[in-house]
């Protein structure tokens, strides 16, 4: 009869506190009579925390690829329980106080989350930039980019079921694997709790695995490049908007603001804001593309109608049509300046003229290049949806 629960705990060098974690979830099991095992993910220890594992009938599967990631993906693969808790090996989580959890799964709930701000952080358990700094921001920043309603997105004790898992469909294998986790949830529409959990104080007498600063990046890299629209999208309205505002307010005239006069120089700092901000529209289109097609990020309903409201067509005559804006502009300041017989030109007037043109013809041929590109890999999409 296979398990319904399964512990599992990645594993590199925890021989001071392997022992006493894998015991704390055996007494689980024998005092809420729940039919379970233990899988001891192991990264390559060579402190003997194999044989701990072993003597104490826990499973053990060796993962050769490093990460924390890696490790537990290996270890998560083999477990044989419909659902699955995993938490470190270092004695910080209690796994014989397991039950909400597993009330929480029987319930029907995709994923659980410990949080240990609700449940309680014990002194020295959380050192005071992580506890002060990085969770609340990581996760706040988490909770905005993908409104997920969830106070704690790096505790390590959190259970699923294996169902759930096989949607999830995680790929990274470092410690940012606990953010894709709840994301990748998200994404595919899975149900999320959460429950109190308390940290303790690790037992072991050299330094954790994580790093403060390399770490807490990666987690925020990771959330990044999953949210485009915040990457991309949301900073592109914004400089186009902007920049589209304030350099025709410039073209007829000069801003004059607290003594200051803002002229034809500005306005070259402001077209080139149109015109990266189009670049970042760009690249939240590509990225997304590129996301959905090679299985990164689900499919949606907003993703289908991207190419039912831009194709080539259209982004052709909106290129043509910038980039003849351009070259119209570009001739009526040829113009302005044959009638002076070809003399020098007074640069603040002229600019307002050149500034746009230059700008409309890069902008154009910019649109043009893009939506060929993009209608290139409308092909592509279209040749998988028909295989």
């Amino acid at each position: 009869m296979s398990p319904e629960l399964s512990i599992v705990m990645p594993c590199l060098n925890e021989a001071e506190t392997l022992g006493i974690c894998i015991k704390k979830a055996q007494s689980f099991f024998k005092k809420h009579q729940v039919n379970g095992e233990v899988v001891v993910a192991d990264n390559g220890s060579t402190d003997g925390s194999q044989a701990i594992a072993e003597k104490l009938n826990a499973r053990v599967v060796s993962v050769a690829e490093k990460g924390y990631g890696s490790a537990l993906r290996g270890g998560i693969n083999v477990a044989l329980g419909k659902y699955i808790i995993m938490g470190d090996a270092d004695d910080s989580y209690d796994f014989a106080a397991l039950t909400p959890f597993l009330e929480k799964l029987r319930e029907g709930n995709d994923l659980v989350m410990g949080n240990r701000f609700k449940g309680g952080i014990k002194k020295g358990a959380m050192p005071f930039l992580h506890k002060y700094l990085g969770n609340p921001v990581l996760s706040f920043i988490g909770r905005l980019f993908f409104n997920i309603k969830i106070g704690d997105f790096h505790c390590g004790l959190r259970g699923f079921s294996k169902e759930a898992f096989a949607k999830m469909h995680l790929n990274t294998t470092g410690m940012e694997f606990a953010s894709e986790m709840i994301v990748k949830s998200k994404l595919n529409k899975l149900s999320i709790a959460e429950v109190p959990t308390i940290l303790y104080p690790d037992g072991r007498s050299r330094p954790p695995h994580l790093n403060t600063w390399r770490d807490g990046w990666r987690h925020l890299r990771f959330l990044l490049l999953y949210s485009p629209r915040w990457l991309f999208l949301y900073p592109a309205f914004l400089m186009i908007i902007i920049g589209m505002i304030v350099s025709t307010i410039l073209i007829i005239q000069p801003i004059t603001f607290a003594g200051i006069v803002f002229d034809v120089h500005t306005l070259l700092y402001t077209a080139s804001a149109v015109v990266v901000g189009f670049q970042f529209l760009a690249f939240y289109g590509l990225t997304k593309i590129f996301a959905v097609e090679n299985g990164l990020l689900p499919k949606s309903d907003r993703y289908d109608n991207l190419f039912k409201y831009f194709n080539l067509e259209k982004g052709l005559i909106a290129g043509f049509l910038i980039f003849a804006l351009g070259i119209y502009l570009s001739v009526d300041g040829l113009l302005a300046w044959k009638a002076t017989s070809f003399s020098d030109l007074k640069p603040a007037e002229t600019l307002r003229t050149i500034v746009p043109a230059v700008f409309t013809v890069m902008l154009g041929l910019q649109i043009i290049l893009f939506s060929f590109f993009f209608s290139i890999l409308g092909l592509k999409r279209n040749i998988k949806s028909k295989v």
